[in-house]
């Protein structure tokens, strides 16, 4: 069993920076393998893919919308994946999950089997 915890949200200005963290917990031999990402869902929208690392490989990807943006990093002795978010625009505003699997292909599709709680991201014009 795998769980996650989010930190790091606020209400922050429209160009400011954030970053989120996401802990991993669980059998420490098993999280070396997984594949993390995080997810967000704005107000009164669906779920969208943000970004995803491939932990062992370091690979990562990252939807159009915050490519240039946006850096996902992982901290493999702590099982840690970080989520630096530069030139915050309002339509960032939304609830940010962390996401893991051990198949990547299931990170970057939605599919992970394992969720946080979220934590909230509000930017202001």
């Amino acid at each position: 069993q795998v769980s996650l915890r989010e930190s790091g949200g606020g209400l922050v200005q429209a160009g400011s920076s954030l970053r989120l963290s996401c802990a991993a917990s669980g059998r420490t031999a098993s999280l070396y393998n997984l594949a993390m990402g995080w997810f967000r869902q704005p107000p009164g929208k669906g779920r969208e893919f943000v970004a995803a690392i491939r932990k062992r490989s370091g690979t990562a990807s990252y939807s159009d919308s915050v490519k240039g943006r946006f850096t996902i990093s992982g901290d493999s002795a702590e099982n840690i994946v970080y989520l630096q978010m530069n030139s915050l625009k309002p339509e960032d505003t939304a609830v940010y999950s962390c996401a893991a699997d051990f198949l990547p292909r299931n990170v970057e599709a939605g599919r992970a089997a394992h969720w946080g709680q979220g934590t909230q991201v509000t930017v202001s014009s």
